[in-house]
């Protein structure tokens, strides 16, 4: 019975729906499967109309579809709709399905003064009824993946900046002093517990408790300023700056055939006059690299006597070196027994296919707890959370 609903054509007004209009064809269709048994809503001819000007129809393909997405409502509806569907499209579908769309000129406009927010930056796209469409873009947010060798001086200038906004917190280690807790378990507080016994004539009606208190873990950051490291060395350093000014018990050192101290240089809260007393105080900015010699000065002058003794140390070094590589992995297991943690940043471990087999880069790895990348502002700001477990 379906089938011989399916080939009635009155609705269409002719034998043939290739033939008829496309609006007519249409309804005829739908008219068709209702007359087969299918219950199709009141608005699903509108909605199927519609689809087919979206997807076309120049083939059986996209009729299809059109139609079984709006105009079948239950999994037993599919049945029914591909025998009629099969039967009344036949000779093909319309000549013309897919109305002809004139494309809206828009005109763009980039605004940059206007945008409410300094880091932001509007894209205002101007239709011919006068509506303005605004996509908004954060050049901030481009600059944060980018690589500090390939930056220009005016995005190297405006990363800098961001990372002096940079909010660096401390990793918590126990203390030795305990603190008043209004827990009513643990360590009595002997001190507070007697004098509340005196207000109320010796009795000791209530206790105190204390708990165990907490301390920052000191932070000690070595940046290498070797050749290799030139492209990155100054943006390190201003990580460095805004570690140092950003809280305390920070130490700060550069090396390349040697070690500089600059922990008094970065105190000062301007980072361009910080960087400027760096440069000063290093002798060997831009020269070689003997790491092993490095950080065996590192751990006999300052490390393993007390700076390095439950500390996290980052070393931020591309991990090129001239010197013995057993002397490196020998220091470098000296300093993982005493520091709490040891985070290597290297700006090389970004590049694709990048593989750590410089011999000190080798030697080192075994003795790291993290290795992760240095080479970008977002790279830092992982960085920065490193820092804090």
């Amino acid at each position: 019975m379906a089938e011989h609903r399916a080939t009635e054509t009155g609705a269409t007004g002719t034998d043939d729906p290739a033939q008829a209009a496309p609006d007519e064809a249409l309804v005829a269709f739908v008219a068709t499967l209702r007359k087969a048994g299918l219950s199709v809503p009141v608005g699903a001819t509108v909605a199927f109309a519609d689809a087919v000007a979206l997807v076309g129809a120049t083939d059986r393909s996209g009729l299809y579809w059109a139609g079984r997405a709006t105009l079948c409502t239950r999994p037993e509806d599919l049945d029914v709709y591909d025998a009629v569907f099969d039967a009344f499209w036949a000779g093909g579908p319309p000549a013309v399905m897919r109305p002809l769309v004139v494309a809206t000129p828009v005109t763009l406009a980039l605004d940059d003064e206007d945008a409410p927010d300094p880091d932001d930056a509007s894209l205002d796209a101007t239709d011919d009824d006068g509506e303005v469409l605004a996509v908004r873009y954060s050049p901030t947010e481009v600059l944060r993946h980018r690589d500090f060798a390939e930056c220009s001086a005016e995005e190297l200038a405006e990363a800098h900046r961001l990372m002096s906004s940079m909010a660096l917190s401390a990793a918590r280690r126990p203390s030795r002093r305990h603190r008043p807790s209004r827990a009513r378990h643990g360590r009595i507080d002997l001190r507070r517990t007697a004098r509340g016994g005196m207000r109320t004539g010796g009795e000791l009606v209530s206790r105190h408790h204390t708990r165990p208190g907490e301390r920052p873990r000191r932070l000690v950051l070595l940046v290498d300023v070797s050749g290799s490291m030139e492209p990155y060395a100054r943006s390190l350093l201003r990580f460095v700056h805004a570690a140092t000014t950003g809280r305390t018990r920070v130490e700060a050192f550069a090396f390349g055939t040697r070690l500089t101290r600059l922990t008094r240089e970065m105190a000062t809260r301007d980072p361009d006059a910080a960087l400027e007393r760096a440069g000063l105080a290093v002798d060997d900015w831009a020269g070689g690299t003997r790491l092993g010699e490095v950080i065996g000065e590192f751990n006999d002058r300052w490390g393993v006597r007390g700076m390095a003794r439950g500390a996290v140390v980052v070393i931020l070094s591309d991990g090129w070196d001239r010197g013995d590589p057993d002397q490196l992995g020998e220091q470098m297991q000296r300093l993982a027994r005493v520091a709490h943690r040891v985070v290597w940043v290297n700006p090389l471990k970004a590049t694709p296919g990048y593989e750590p087999l410089a011999r000190g880069m080798a030697a080192a790895l075994p003795h790291v707890d993290r290795f992760i990348e240095g080479h970008s502002l977002a790279a830092l700001e992982h960085l920065a959370e490193e820092i804090v477990t």
